[in-house]
């Protein structure tokens, strides 16, 4: 590892790979950089400190963060590069063998990143006693974000770590153990960001719906839940939506359900933690549910929520996985309606159990049962668009695609990607729309003034 000292009055850059929680945790560490006087810029440009706010969750994952690294260290051999996030916390040794690598921190150090590069000489990756690991952030929320930089949605943490342990998953041990925010400190947070302008918070975390499972209710002397925290957002005034990031079937519970079909600003997308819909490999996972549990769960919210748009995380070729059990979770796409799947093909995952299991699926099988699936979601996508012609949605402009020919790109309430073809609203602001054709890949649509 180089060593070299920083002038903190330089360019600063910080990639993001990875989940919502690390987009928000990259705006906590780009805001005290800028505070501590460095000029942030894009990751592709010319910087003097480069961060790769790094994700573990699969081996794939891994490798892009050494791939990034070493693209950074392409644009300034002479940047002083740190790696932070899951991968440093769970391959630090790794990181610190890398001759481009200056710093690694983990997630519990990577928050006080401007500090850490003062201390650049001495700061290294601090190995501690897992139990004490994550006391000290137990009860403290991090600082409040204002923005983000070149983007019309914002992300809301509510919540970090895990305690379910899933046999093909390694983040509940580079996060630790689930623990939630005060609901105060995030009602202040959403306060903050909508005075700032944003019409769309999405509320994320790790394990989302486990959010108030460990703090205590100071009028019931009960846990909290996320249909009480959801609740006390929406008394919160103001023209906005919100939308709740990945969840677990488990938490899928008629309250919140019914909460989210009544109130028309939050978004009918419900964005599953699926993973698999076969009985013995939801077991083999150690998931929460079973094929039933989830086919009801999502028929009731179907049933509850109108307009529900459904995507959901689907892992294929988890070891032992058979073509009749792949085959429960592609019918699944069917059957539930997943107009995105988000699918991965299964990755050994060095420290999981699943990797343990001595019948691996071969990996060309494994992409093959990734393209099944994507067909499957395809299909599903297609059918949905074609209903939607002739329709009206409410959209968030996010950006101008097209310079030339006007074309403006948002998101209809329930998530469905629309493109516009005449004037809009200005970016970051909602666009009543009516829906005229399909791209394939998106809605075509004009506004309803210039109808």
């Amino acid at each position: 590892m180089t060593h070299t000292t920083c002038n903190p009055k330089k360019r600063a850059a910080v990639l993001t790979l990875g989940c919502k929680v690390n987009f928000y945790e990259s705006e906590i560490m780009t805001e005290k950089l800028q505070a501590d006087n460095w000029q942030i810029v894009s990751a592709k440009e010319h910087a003097d400190l480069y961060v790769i706010h790094s994700c573990t969750v699969t081996a794939e994952a891994g490798r892009q963060t050494r791939q990034e690294v070493r693209r950074a260290a392409r644009r300034n051999p002479d940047a002083f590069l740190v790696v932070a996030g899951c991968y440093a916390e769970m391959e630090h040794e790794v990181c610190e063998k890398m001759p481009e690598v200056s710093m690694v921190l983990s997630n519990r150090d990577k928050l006080f990143i401007a500090e850490k590069v003062k201390q650049s000489s001495s700061s290294i990756f601090r190995q501690q006693d897992p139990q004490q690991r994550w006391q000290a952030d137990i009860s403290n929320a991090p600082e409040l974000i204002s923005g983000y930089i070149d983007r019309t949605r914002a992300f809301v943490q509510v919540q970090q770590g895990c305690d379910q342990g899933c046999t093909f998953c390694i983040i509940h041990t580079a996060r630790g153990p689930s623990r939630s925010y005060s609901q105060q400190h995030i009602l202040l947070q959403i306060s903050t960001l909508l005075q700032n302008g944003y019409k769309e918070i999405v509320i994320c975390g790790i394990d989302l719906g486990s959010w108030g499972s460990d703090l205590v209710d100071a009028s019931s002397g009960n846990p909290p839940n996320l249909f009480g925290l959801l609740k006390a957002m929406l008394a919160i005034p103001g023209e906005y939506r919100v939308r709740l990031s990945s969840i677990d079937p488990i938490h899928l519970d008629d309250e919140l359900l019914d909460l989210i079909g009544a109130d028309s600003r939050v978004c009918p997308h419900l964005h599953l933690s699926l993973q698999s819909a076969n009985r013995l490999i939801l077991k083999r996972m150690k998931r929460r549910y079973d094929p039933e549990f989830l086919y009801e769960r999502v028929h009731t919210a179907q049933s509850k929520i109108p307009d529900l748009l459904l995507s959901a995380d689907i892992l294929v070729g988890f070891p032992t996985e058979t073509v009749t059990q792949f085959e429960d979770t592609l019918r699944s796409i069917y059957d539930l309606g997943i107009t995105y799947p988000h699918v991965f093909p299964y990755s050994e995952r060095a420290g999981t159990p699943a990797a343990r299991i001595p019948f691996q699926i071969p990996k060309q099988e494994r992409k093959e049962r990734v393209s099944l699936i994507k067909e499957a979601g395809d299909h599903v996508r297609q059918g949905v668009f074609l209903e939607k012609i002739g329709g009206v949605e409410r959209i968030l402009v996010e950006r101008l695609d097209n310079s030339a020919s006007k074309q403006y790109h948002g998101r209809a309430d329930n998530y469905l990607p629309v493109y516009i073809n005449n004037n809009v609203s200005d970016i970051g602001e909602f666009a009543h729309v009516r829906i005229s054709n399909t791209s394939g890949k998106a809605l075509i649509a004009q506004t309803l003034e210039q109808e």
